[in-house]
């Protein structure tokens, strides 16, 4: 099948959103938003890096890579609203291999009504998938890594670790249909950061490399210290079961729950629980934010009694392998 037929395979027969004014058919998408701020996001995946052809299904590989770019709209506590997907498609892949990848984007894109309003196709040596995704939010209501203050609360949602252990299981061939799930079908947190949208102030950053990342992430744009409680950090059992002597590091930098990290003042924690239990997701404190005691954000990490500096590992784009 040619560039354009295929095109005409997957364009969508209508669209939900009703600020859509040209979809695709045309050199470029139109929307017109007067109300809300807009949004965006782009992340690029490639076949040998971020996945294996090998060891996942095409239909989860589309599915994961829409997820992480939701993912960062629910860290800015934006509704997703578009996406746009640009593929290199290397010579060996089959047409309906390629349908499973779109039909993935699809299943995940529909649980949030989003609409697929353009991107590219070329051919080249290696699969490489890059997704462009658009969401509104009130106006002046986007969430920052810049909005933590000292004596805020920190907190996690969900569950840490649990995709790593879930690809880990694939590679061994260990059958745990939860943890596999949490890998290939992970849950943005899209629902619980638009319930926080009543909330004055809450820093929020997607968990996508682990949140000894992303915390250094949000010490450094607050200019603050955050104090993590090593026993307070959420782990699901199955994942302390099974890898004993990995789940530790892999709460820490597993990388890819795409559950939220988030800093709120102490005046508003309750809400923010409370908000958590109304959707029945696990919201856990796992720490505090105080001012920056060597003139930049650094996290601390209390384990047995003893505080050690948390410095930033897991997942480095331009850096093989994991720290």
């Amino acid at each position: 099948m040619d560039e354009f037929s295929f095109i005409d395979s997957i364009k969508p027969d209508s669209y939900r959103q009703s600020s859509l004014i040209k979809g695709i058919d045309d050199d470029a998408a139109v929307f017109r938003q007067n109300t809300r701020d807009i949004v965006t996001a782009v992340d690029t995946m490639v076949d040998g890096v971020h996945f294996s052809r090998e060891a996942m299904e095409p239909y989860y590989i589309g599915y994961r890579a829409l997820a992480a770019n939701i993912s960062d709209l629910a860290a800015m506590g934006a509704e997703p609203v578009f996406f746009m997907v640009s593929i290199v498609i290397p010579s060996d892949w089959e047409e309906q291999e390629l349908r499973e990848v779109y039909r993935g984007m699809n299943s995940l894109g529909d649980e949030y009504r989003m609409d697929m309003i353009g991107g590219d196709t070329v051919s080249g040596k290696e699969f490489v998938i890059s997704i462009t995704v658009f969401g509104y939010v009130e106006r002046n209501k986007a969430r920052y890594r810049t909005a933590a203050l000292p004596g805020d609360i920190l907190f996690v949602t969900g569950t840490l670790g649990d995709s790593r252990a879930g690809l880990e299981c694939m590679k061994k061939n260990i059958n745990n249909e939860y943890l596999i799930k949490r890998h290939c079908e992970p849950t943005p947190r899209v629902t619980f950061a638009e319930q926080l949208s009543s909330l004055k102030r809450v820093a929020l950053n997607d968990v996508s490399d682990g949140i000894a990342s992303e915390g250094n992430e949000v010490a450094r744009a607050s200019c603050v210290d955050l104090h993590i409680t090593y026993d307070s950090i959420p782990y699901h059992s199955s994942v302390a079961e099974l890898f004993p002597d990995q789940y530790q590091g892999w709460f820490l930098s597993g990388g890819e729950d795409f559950e939220l990290l988030g800093a709120v003042s102490e005046h508003e924690w309750l809400e923010v629980q409370q908000k958590a239990e109304d959707i029945n997701l696990t919201v856990t404190k796992i720490g505090y934010v105080s001012d920056a005691t060597e003139g930049k954000g650094l996290v601390y990490l209390t384990k047995d009694g003893q505080t050690e500096r948390l410095e930033k590992s897991g997942y480095t784009h331009l850096q093989e392998g994991r720290d």
